[in-house]
């Protein structure tokens, strides 16, 4: 079974990260997506409505509960410090995984080759990038070892639906249940998360 890595801070995990990771593997061959929830994303460490590394684990996995194809992978809570991308995949392949393939969104190529072990990066990992239709990028303005990547390119749906506007859904009150797993509505109105202290 192929199965293709999709990391981010899942805060909350919503139906855009469902719809558009699925297609993405669907595009590229995989069977499973398995979301690996960051405990303490490097780019985000002063996010003041950051939900604790535990709700958007338990988050992540009540999605993938209650949508085909997916599992969740806890490796990045169990480590302290930043979840930085080449630690996992080198945690993966220890735990047996021939080859690593993640997958992250067409936005984040620009900022590839300043991720921690980048040369490294390209070596253990097998990177899938996911662009909207119509995104285009001028490979030549990234290192020429990154420019190979553009070959890993797969079209993913447009789905206008972003974490930031949940949570600001959240403070003001307003439903979020067509946005995101019901069952990850219900936990974050159980929870209280979000919500203006």
């Amino acid at each position: 079974m192929r199965k293709l890595c999709f990391g981010g801070s899942f805060n909350p995990v919503h139906n855009g990260h469902l719809l558009a990771s699925r297609a993405a593997a669907d595009a590229a061959g995989f069977d499973r997506v398995v979301l690996l929830p960051s405990a303490v994303p490097p780019h985000k460490l002063r996010q003041p409505d950051m939900a604790s590394a535990e709700d958007r684990l338990a988050m992540c996995q009540l999605a993938a509960e209650s949508t085909p194809g997916f599992e969740v992978a806890d490796i990045e809570m169990r480590r302290a410090g930043p979840s930085f991308t080449i630690d996992t995949a080198r945690e993966l392949k220890r735990r047996g995984w021939d080859r690593v393939s993640w997958l992250i969104g067409a936005d984040q190529v620009r900022q590839l080759p300043t991720w921690r072990e980048p040369a490294a990066l390209l070596r253990e990992v097998d990177f899938v990038i996911m662009a909207r239709p119509g995104w285009e990028f001028d490979w030549h303005a990234l290192p020429a070892e990154f420019q190979r990547l553009s070959d890993r390119v797969v079209e993913a749906p447009l789905i206008d639906i972003s974490a930031t506007d949940i949570r600001r859904r959240v403070a003001a009150g307003e439903r979020i249940d067509h946005l995101v797993p019901t069952r990850v509505a219900h936990y974050i109105e159980e929870k209280g998360l979000f919500r203006p202290t």
